[in-house]
């Protein structure tokens, strides 16, 4: 339901409660998850710390609202992304530019998220919360297997019989998630290492897996540099943070 359809009273319940998820995400990206206290979100408000526990039950659903607004950030882009017209490799390409964008227009969210991932949520928030956080995590890795599919279906990607489009999926998540943590809370172990900046050399790198799983076409056979830029131009250029991924290719 978006603001405009929304009572005066239920706007205003909405911004209020927006409000004390930014204060508690920027106590818990300085203070860490123990440090994430209601007391504390209280104190840094105008509101009481009843008024908050109206919002959120217990301090792990205010944690899960905090990783479900961040998740929707990323679908918001990805739901762009597969607007993107083009072979099955080329739209996993808008998925990949959509999960860049993210991380540039939502680095408070990503580190968050990397916070939160660490407490176990799973029977402490509510049974809503957590009913939408599995949608969401359902939505990501769906569309990515999704993509995979098609690919398979068309003939572009011919996969061993020991291996399923999920297998994909899988490797994919673990580089793109592993080599974003790496660059967030290990980013003097990279310096030095990376012949580009880390996220160019990510996609780099997914492309080098894509192609040996011999996903087509591959990167020998295609120009994906104008995949690229048609994916900035047609699915993105009303994204400002896009101009910053197109600087990094200079």
């Amino acid at each position: 339901m978006g603001m405009s359809t929304l009572t005066r009273k239920q706007r205003e319940v909405r911004q209020r409660e927006l409000m004390l998820l930014d204060v508690a995400r920027k106590i818990l990206i300085e203070q860490g998850y123990a440090g994430l206290t209601m007391d504390r979100v209280a104190e840094a408000t105008e509101y009481s710390k009843w008024t908050v526990y109206q919002h959120f039950a217990t301090k792990e659903d205010l944690v899960a609202a905090l990783l479900i607004q961040s998740t929707e950030h990323r679908l918001e882009l990805f739901t762009k992304a597969r607007t993107f017209r083009g072979r099955p490799r080329e739209r996993l390409c808008a998925l990949g530019v959509a999960d860049e964008l993210f991380t540039l227009k939502h680095p408070h969210s990503f580190r968050s998220e990397q916070i939160i991932k660490m407490a176990d949520l799973e029977n402490r928030a509510s049974p809503a919360r957590r009913e939408t956080m599995e949608r969401q995590d359902d939505c990501i890795s769906g569309w990515i297997r999704e993509t995979a599919e098609e690919a398979a279906a068309a003939g572009d990607l011919a996969l061993p019989r020991s291996l399923t489009p999920g297998d994909l999926t899988f490797s994919l998540l673990a580089m793109v998630l592993g080599s974003h943590s790496l660059r967030v809370n290990h980013g003097r172990m990279l310096e030095g290492l990376l012949s580009a900046e880390p996220l160019i050399a990510l996609r780099s790198s997914v492309h080098v897996l894509l192609d040996g799983y011999g996903w087509k076409p591959l990167l020998s056979e295609w120009d994906y540099d104008a995949t690229y830029r048609r994916i900035y131009g047609e699915t993105f250029a009303d994204e400002p943070a896009i101009r910053a991924i197109e600087s990094l290719r200079r």
